[in-house]
């Protein structure tokens, strides 16, 4: 009896071990066999950051980071994108923002039998963490995600470390050419990146973004105007912003305190949010 059970035993050891073998393997067999589609500048620098970045065949114009990203298939922008331009690189996942669209072109890739999963879009760093750890879910690279998330947190403690002794009022305008000027409120992704650089949101009357009106510009008085790079390029620069309503009468356009921000570094809340929020914060005590 004693040598049955302990040859029962043994088996059952043996099949614990075969188990645990085929359970571990899939995650790198899914790995080595993928080819992602990456829909969003976060979503595609998460992956990067994951080690897959050899897997990804094809992104989107929003993706502009890291730099070998941009000799690979380009897709229309991610909210601008098209069943039949994904498909042609023959993905076995697409990993996109779930704002991607147009509506009813993530259901025509599924449709196709391809495999899609969606990502919130975020604005705070819990929820910035929480992605990372989801598409490490989804790609089989939960192991690493606790690095990457590590070095997240490490380099927003030297933002903190960073930010200036006093708390300027800063103005966060979003702009893509005269045509759209937009202010920031509190609730957003802006908000929350201006607090990660140690400055005080100088409007506070409402969430979100609303149209850029000289009252209100006037009435903020920033003490500093934040505004993404390439927005300020479309407006014909500092001297194009100076010439929006009311921002010259403002003490951030009376001492020409314009700060100039990579906004695909910042209002993603990627990977590297920290060093965003560094150089704000670096920017903002100079």
């Amino acid at each position: 009896m004693l040598r049955l059970l302990s040859l029962l035993l043994a088996l059952a050891l043996i099949g614990c071990g075969a188990e645990t073998s085929s359970e571990a393997a899939p995650d790198a067999a899914v790995s080595d066999s993928l080819r992602i589609v990456t829909l969003g500048g976060p979503v595609t620098e998460t992956v990067y950051a994951l080690g897959l970045g050899d897997r990804v065949v094809g992104t989107d114009q929003s993706s502009l980071y890291p730099a070998e990203i941009l000799e690979k298939p380009r897709l229309n922008y991610f909210r601008q994108t098209s069943a039949e331009g994904v498909l042609s690189l023959q993905p076995t996942l697409v990993l996109a923002l779930e704002t991607s669209g147009p509506p009813g072109v993530i259901e025509q890739i599924r449709a196709a039998g391809v495999r899609v999963e969606t990502v919130p879009e975020v604005s705070s760093v819990e929820e910035a963490e929480g992605r990372v750890q989801a598409i490490a879910r989804l790609v089989g690279r939960e192991a690493q995600a606790a690095g990457v998330i590590e070095t997240m947190r490490a380099e927003l403690a030297e933002a903190t470390a960073a930010h200036p002794e006093t708390a300027p009022r800063a103005l966060f305008v979003y702009a893509r050419g005269a045509g759209v000027m937009l202010v920031s409120g509190t609730g957003n992704a802006a908000d929350a990146v201006l607090q990660l650089a140690g400055a005080q949101n100088a409007v506070t009357a409402f969430e979100d973004f609303q149209p850029l009106t000289a009252e209100a510009v006037v009435t903020a008085a920033p003490d500093v105007i934040v505004i993404p790079a390439r927005g300020l390029e479309s407006i014909g620069g500092v001297d194009g912003l100076l010439a929006q309503p009311g921002v010259a009468q403002t003490p951030a356009g009376q001492n020409r305190r314009i700060v100039p921000v990579d906004d695909a570094l910042l209002l993603g809340f990627g990977p590297r949010i920290g060093q965003g929020a560094k150089a704000l914060a670096d920017s903002l005590g100079g």
